[in-house]
């Protein structure tokens, strides 16, 4: 089990293992728009595509491209530096890991906002998911597991981990202070923009927990966990939803 939980965090492991959720999500994109859906992107892939293009980086394929070419320059890296075996059953643990992981979230997070809150509130209506048509919500779905763990996990959290520890913070309390503060503005990037939901207590409490344990579960289990339990929990909404 050791070395399973240590193989999976690794570069090489969660990169391939987010691959398939990139692919799904483009591929996804591109067909309702096609067959006249909502033309919907996620918030935080608008965003990035935004940031990059301010670079010269334009449109889906260069943009795509340059995601793979920086995955590829990382796991040829690691690999150059460790032997990282390749073992088909580790990714189908690692699936059900963020199967089990985005079962349980809702729940816990939901009970911890009601006991911090006290009594009853009104938690997260994530109704742009759930009265989408069911194939817009579960591509926005997948969007959101790809590239908001992209943004707020690997960029943010990871990277103010990063600057913390640099600057000579322990590591365990330079994550504690990346995951809060990640999930803070995961949360609040929720009420901004034209999609932006009505901004309220209870919701904006749930998406703050719902970015803390986020965040905690990819500084512990890597990017391809995090994106899968993230984009998993938000399918699960959508297929609850639709029910």
């Amino acid at each position: 089990m050791s070395t399973y939980l240590r193989t999976t965090r690794s570069h090489t492991y969660s990169l391939l293992f987010a691959l398939p959720l990139l692919v799904l999500y483009e591929l996804g994109a591109v067909l309702i728009a096609d067959r006249g859906g909502t033309g919907m992107r996620n918030g935080a892939d608008v965003l990035l595509r935004t940031m990059l293009a301010a670079g010269g980086v334009q449109g889906t394929l260069a943009f795509t491209a340059a995601l793979a070419l920086g995955a590829a320059v990382l796991v040829t890296w690691e690999r150059r530096r460790t032997r990282v075996p390749l073992r088909g059953s580790y990714f189908g643990g690692m699936l059900a890991e963020s199967a089990v992981y985005a079962l349980l979230f809702g729940g816990l997070i939901a009970t911890a906002t009601h006991f911090l809150l006290g009594g009853f509130v009104r938690l997260a209506a994530d109704g742009a998911l759930t009265t989408l048509p069911l194939l817009d919500g579960i591509v926005l779905s997948l969007g959101a597991g790809i590239y908001e763990e992209l943004l707020f996990r690997v960029l943010l959290t990871g990277g103010l981990l990063a600057l913390l520890v640099w600057m000579g913070f322990r590591r365990t309390p330079a994550a504690a202070v990346a995951v809060i503060v990640s999930a803070f503005l995961f949360s609040a990037f929720h009420y901004v923009g034209p999609y932006a939901y009505p901004l309220e207590l209870g919701s904006f409490t749930f998406r703050l927990l719902a970015g803390v344990a986020f965040s905690a579960l990819y500084v512990w289990r890597g990017f391809g966990i995090a994106a899968w339990t993230h984009a998993l929990y938000d399918v699960f909404l959508v297929i609850a939803g639709q029910g």
